[in-house]
């Protein structure tokens, strides 16, 4: 896993061991970004599922200008945190070991851009949008990225969040959500 482009271009990012976590491939996050590039300068970020951090990481490469790490795993906070450092974004980052519920619960912050790739195989990516949507932390004008099987059908509507963009690639597919 590498960063595709920016400041970190070619930086060879550590992913962690096993099958719990499934990193993006680098097909989907180019297409991601290539769909996202000219909403990423100066913006704040969200990697709510964060993994190794790879997708907060290519932002900040990109220009965003903070990113806010959040995995529930202490091996995943850890190789961000490592990650971070050999990027040399650490010190654009804030890197927590939370529940994604519990975070957005206590969160006061206003994101431009949030990344939701969850595991597949559970509700997370629809619970996470409903407490998006109630808790305001979008700002106007900011995208939600949501990562997800292609077999999965998302809303077109979750709250005051409307699907405005849908994408297939292979297996995966991506919406975009906006207010």
């Amino acid at each position: 896993m590498r960063v595709i482009t920016g400041s970190a271009r070619g930086a060879k990012l550590q992913t962690l061991e096993g099958l719990a976590t499934r990193p993006t491939s680098d097909r989907v996050k180019e297409a991601v970004f290539n769909i996202i590039q000219f909403d990423i300068e100066g913006r704040r970020v969200l990697d709510l599922f964060a993994g190794s951090g790879q997708l907060g990481i290519e932002a900040l490469s990109r220009g965003a200008s903070y990113g806010v790490f959040v995995d529930q795993s202490a091996e995943a906070v850890k190789v961000i945190k490592a990650n971070l450092k050999k990027v040399r974004f650490d010190q654009q980052a804030t890197v927590l070991q939370s529940d994604f519920l519990r975070y957005l619960s206590a969160c006061r912050e206003k994101f431009d851009i949030i990344f939701l790739d969850p595991p597949y195989a559970q509700s997370h990516l629809e619970n996470a949008l409903q407490k998006i949507s109630e808790i305001d932390i979008l700002s106007e004008g900011g995208i939600i990225i949501c990562e997800r099987p292609r077999e999965k059908v998302m809303p077109a509507v979750v709250g005051d969040l409307i699907c405005s963009k849908d994408y297939c690639y292979g297996k995966t597919a991506v919406n975009l959500y906006t207010r």
